[in-house]
């Protein structure tokens, strides 16, 4: 059964392209037709293709990897965070920091301030400074909340990224691509679509169109989620009952092993 309705996608305006002048070429296999100077984006393909990305992404939320959401234009921005918020992935929807992948280990030393900021609140060390330090302090830990704040549980680099609209994002694209980190996204008809691994065809600047591709995508994540957790707790019961059976194998060898030797002592006494 497919993940994504049709006529959902329909009514949300998914099919609106951008103006036959801006297209990208490479945009041709998912192009329906043209209409009053505006391409119309083949909804069937965009089914296919947002199908095969949920299946993927459902894979590796199931391995218990992290997926990082990228999205800063205002159309976009509050939908993906509050889609991404119900199930615990980095996201990035103010502006892109440069290097955040590629320069990974500087930007971890950034969050692990923000601890530290933090930590001074609650030992006694922001009573002992002044006033004027104080605040320079908290701008500072606001600025970085602000940047960093929703990717601060990134202990690693992520397993994927999910992109709206790669030809704004083109910085966060080419540093997955280098570190040859799988991309998902969703790509208009003014974007090239080969520079990705999966690409959803579909309308990236309505906000409508946005929330029904993520409400597939974080489904299918939920999915992914929720069978790693029955996983997990069939292991964990197998696990116990292996050391219960060992238990109980255990106790028997050491009343097999007393028994024999109240046996020798029997037959030596007679």
């Amino acid at each position: 059964m497919s993940r994504a309705n049709y006529n959902d996608l329909l009514e949300a305006g998914v099919h609106f392209g951008h103006l036959t002048r801006k297209w990208n070429p490479a945009m041709a296999p998912y192009i329906f037709m043209e209409k009053n100077g505006i391409h119309i984006i083949d909804l069937n393909k965009t089914v296919a293709k947002l199908d095969e990305a949920c299946e993927a992404l459902k894979q590796i939320a199931k391995s218990g990897k992290k997926i990082m959401f990228v999205a800063t234009k205002k159309q976009a921005k509050d939908v993906v965070a509050n889609s991404v918020k119900n199930i615990n992935m980095p996201y990035v929807t103010e502006r892109w920091p440069g290097g955040m992948l590629t320069n990974f280990a500087t930007i971890r030393k950034a969050i692990k301030k923000m601890g530290t900021i933090d930590k001074m609140t609650t030992d006694g060390t922001w009573e002992n400074i002044n006033k004027k330090e104080r605040l320079l302090i908290s701008r500072e830990r606001e600025k970085l909340e602000k940047t960093l704040g929703s990717v601060s549980d990134l202990s690693r680099l992520p397993a994927a990224l999910f992109i709206v609209d790669i030809s704004k994002e083109h910085i966060a694209v080419a540093e997955a691509r280098r570190l040859n980190i799988p991309t998902f996204a969703i790509v208009d008809t003014n974007s090239n679509p080969n520079i990705v691994d999966y690409a959803i065809p579909a309308n990236d600047d309505a906000s409508k169109s946005v929330h029904v591709i993520m409400e597939a995508v974080v489904k299918a994540i939920q999915e992914g989620l929720s069978e790693r957790k029955v996983d997990k707790d069939k292991d964990d019961e197998a696990a116990e009952k292996e050391q219960s059976d060992n238990t109980v194998l255990a106790e028997a060898g050491a009343g097999e092993e007393s028994g024999e030797r109240r046996g020798r002592r029997t037959r030596k006494s007679n």
